[in-house]
């Protein structure tokens, strides 16, 4: 019972010291902290934090959550790296406060667990189960999450792709420059691919050059269709005919879209009939079980 209320008195200590750490009249700054954002440069320098303080705990725990998160994420699959599936749906999340929240949930839900099996005292088995189950459905819901929300993304542009195509090629063969196409597309257009193409737009203000940024794009997309679009684009210097081109490829793309969707039709017409089949069996062998059952019943008590 003492070192139960020791290390909860610990752990109260903590959680005070962290908290009081935000308020200005409990920590103390050193007058160098005081005046960095007043003098030259100020941007550029790095301010101090306290021993005890929220950012000197997240300095810690990020990398080390990061880490975790990463070799548990690749322990059930997951080969795609976080900062590119959260860059991929522009999240506003990074990778280290994502695996900080997910590592918190994790821990979050083993103390309820602990505190569940305390109270109703299960088996060894169960208590081992819960303990161990619960953390890491909590990690992988949210691992999940992103997940979903990735392939949903790359499903969007895959379907939006031909019409903004389309919209490429009507610009360049109307005179417009490859830049002034992809910005007007950026600008006037909604979805998935209008957002990426807004940040493409960025990237050429940051010093990008159109087909740079155009293979930026659709090396974090990962969508094969954007790759042979890419690939058509690049070729703007070069080929004296791309609206044309661009044309072709879009109702190229438009011809697997249409594919894909007549695939998905024929899986869910298939899939209607699952239920009917199981409906139909069931009572089927329900009738055939009497007499069958009637017959062993006759053979055993004949002489």
């Amino acid at each position: 019972m003492i070192r139960v209320a020791l290390v909860a008195g610990i752990a109260v200590w903590v959680g005070a010291a962290l908290l009081l750490s935000e308020f200005r009249w409990f920590r103390h700054r050193p007058l160098v902290d005081r005046l960095a954002p007043y003098a030259p440069a100020a941007a550029d320098r790095s301010v101090r934090s306290g021993l005890l303080s929220v950012q000197s705990f997240s300095e810690v725990v990020g990398p080390l959550s990061r880490s975790f998160g990463e070799r548990f994420a690749r322990l059930f699959g997951v080969d795609e790296e976080l900062d590119i599936r959260l860059r991929r749906t522009h999240s506003t999340d990074d990778a280290t406060s994502f695996r900080v929240r997910q590592v918190s949930w994790a821990g979050a839900t083993l103390v309820a667990c602990g505190l569940t099996a305390s109270a109703i005292q299960p088996p060894a088995a169960a208590a081992v189960f819960l303990l161990a189950g619960g953390p890491v459905t909590a990690f992988l819901l949210l691992e999940q999450k992103v997940s979903k929300a990735s392939e949903a993304w790359q499903r969007r542009v895959f379907l939006e792709l031909p019409v903004i195509a389309e919209q490429l090629g009507m610009l360049l063969a109307a005179g417009y420059s490859m830049g002034a196409a992809i910005s007007r597309v950026a600008i006037r257009g909604e979805g998935a691919c209008a957002a990426d193409l807004r940040r493409v737009v960025a990237r050429m203000r940051h010093g990008l050059t159109e087909v740079q940024a155009l293979h930026e794009w659709a090396d974090l997309v990962d969508v094969d269709a954007v790759n042979r679009l890419v690939a058509i684009l690049a070729l703007n210097r070069e080929a004296g005919d791309l609206g044309s081109m661009i044309s072709d490829e879009a109702r190229s793309i438009r011809r697997e879209v249409q594919r894909e969707q007549l695939e998905r039709i024929e899986r869910r017409n298939q899939q209607v009939w699952i239920p009917v089949t199981v409906a139909t069996l069931i009572p089927g062998v329900i009738l055939l079980a009497v007499p069958f059952v009637d017959a062993l019943s006759s053979l055993s008590t004949s002489p």
